[in-house]
């Protein structure tokens, strides 16, 4: 009997890694096989004279006051007039908002649907007191070790000076696109594009356009910052967090110190105790939607156990799952995350405060919103706190199908220009103006071909930002290379 039970458990055991096998083995590469990209001659060292130029210019926006270094705006705008002077002749240029910049490029087919290519020209301010910390003057725009340094370098001049750049090139050889193609340049991308991007969508709303593709920042081209994958990757953000803020306030009777009432009855153990039910009992994770396909795509790439695990979910979803929550990056793929960010109460040391207040950050996962927010927020901080939003918010945007033509015109042009590198659609757990966009656009990806590794991460808003000047010249074949891919149908 013993012998017969154990004679079947192995039966089921090599019946399972037979399957786990099969299974693994039909996971075969998603990733196109494209002739090589032909050659494009290109000064790499004017383009990277152009970005440090525009990187001079102290394009610091403001959500509260619109005017807050206008000047050094308009100075922007006449240099990339001087530098860019094909791109200004032969497009119209509006200003919208006062700040923001909208080209339009006439294509050569009047039905077919319009593109949009996007980047912003406003920046994030220095940290106060970081400011000796950079090897190079934040606002310097110096090109050093070929690197181009300086703000705005990755986020976002330097999409717009490759865009502007490709273009140029591409009006230079006589080309006219398929499409009309619309550069869009915010001026207040970092405080939210409500006067800049959102402004312009509602003039091409009232000039009835609608559009096939938007492309803006988001997403890189990443070395090493997914675990287990050796291989360069494209990831293609095809969906945005939504992000709400929540304020917490509890209010109790003030009194003296030196009477303090029973324990558990003030109003900064009363929050401090709804902040730790908050923290400890956070949105469930799950490997789903987005998150899934990137790790359906990328899994055939990977090796030994990593594939193995990722090719079977069915059966090795929850180690996984457990493994992806431990690095912030990939839990923020997982989840609506929850993250306290500020608290306040009292103001003298012997008083005990009536009223405590916290604020906590949410960036809300596709299948999530505003609402579930509010609600998972109130179940479990109980009625004694009150609940509100505070300032802008926004539910998580639509997934784009990675089964259009114009995300296979994206992968075409990866793959031609970066063989080695790994294309996969993925999710970006920041904001970019592109969300403005989704009224009118059928398709919108979150990404630019710059080259990051998890050392360059905290570059983005923080110290020492850059680009290399032989990524910069990458960017511009990108833009240069996709516009013509999409007058040319797909084989």
């Amino acid at each position: 009997m013993i012998r017969r039970v154990f004679l079947v458990l192995v039966g089921c055991l090599l019946l399972l890694a037979a399957a786990v096998a099969i299974n693994t083995w039909r996971h075969g590469s998603r990733q196109l096989h494209v002739a090589a990209a032909p050659p494009l001659a290109m000064d790499t060292a004017g383009v990277a004279d152009k970005l440090a130029g525009a990187i001079r210019f102290r394009t610091v926006s403001s959500a509260d006051d619109p005017k807050l270094n206008a000047d050094e705006f308009r100075k922007l705008h006449a240099f990339l007039e001087q530098r860019f002077p094909l791109v200004h002749a032969r497009l119209k240029r509006e200003f919208v908002g006062d700040l923001s910049l909208l080209f339009t490029w006439q294509g050569s087919d009047p039905a077919a649907k319009p593109i949009a290519l996007m980047a912003h020209h406003d920046v994030a301010p220095i940290a106060p007191g970081t400011e000796a910390r950079w090897q190079v003057p934040p606002f310097d725009g110096v090109v050093k070790d070929g690197y181009v340094w300086g703000r705005g370098a990755w986020d976002d001049k330097g999409n717009l000076v490759a865009q502007l750049e490709a273009v140029e090139m591409l009006l230079a050889a006589g080309f006219q696109p398929r499409q009309t193609v619309y550069i869009v340049s915010g001026a207040d991308e970092e405080v939210s594009g409500q006067r800049g991007a959102a402004a312009i969508v509602k003039l091409l709303q009232e000039r009835k356009v609608r559009l096939d593709f938007v492309i803006d920042e988001g997403l890189v081209l990443t070395e090493g910052v997914i675990p287990g994958l050796t291989a360069p990757a494209a990831l293609i953000g095809v969906a945005e967090k939504g992000y709400v803020t929540v304020q917490l306030k509890v209010t109790t009777a003030p009194g003296h110190a030196s009477m303090p009432p029973p324990p558990g009855t003030t109003a900064i153990v009363k929050i401090s105790a709804a902040l730790k039910r908050l923290d400890d009992e956070q949105f469930p994770g799950e490997l789903k939607g987005v998150a899934r396909e990137l790790f359906d795509t990328l899994a055939p790439e990977m090796r030994g156990l990593q594939r193995v695990a990722l090719s079977n979910l069915w059966l090795f979803g929850p180690i996984v799952e457990k493994q992806l929550a431990k690095a912030p990056s990939t839990n923020a793929m997982l989840r609506t995350t929850t993250a306290l960010t500020i608290v306040n109460a009292g103001n003298k040391h012997n008083v005990i405060p009536g009223v405590a207040e916290a604020v906590l950050d949410f960036r809300i996962l596709p299948g999530d919103t505003r609402q579930t927010v509010l609600q998972h927020v109130r179940d479990k901080v109980g009625p004694e706190v009150e609940v509100s939003i505070i300032g802008r918010s926004t539910d998580p945007t639509p997934i784009t199908s990675t089964d259009t033509a114009s995300y296979r015109a994206m992968e075409r042009t990866l793959r031609s220009l970066f063989p080695d590198t790994l294309v996969a659609p993925a999710l970006y757990v920041a904001a970019s103006d592109s969300q403005h966009f989704v009224p009118i656009a059928d398709s919108i990806y979150r990404f630019s071909p710059v080259r990051a590794k998890p050392e360059d991460l905290p570059r983005l808003h923080g110290t020492n930002e850059r680009i290399s000047v032989a990524n910069l010249g990458e960017l511009v074949r990108f833009y240069h290379q996709l516009l013509r891919n999409l007058n040319v149908p797909a084989p």
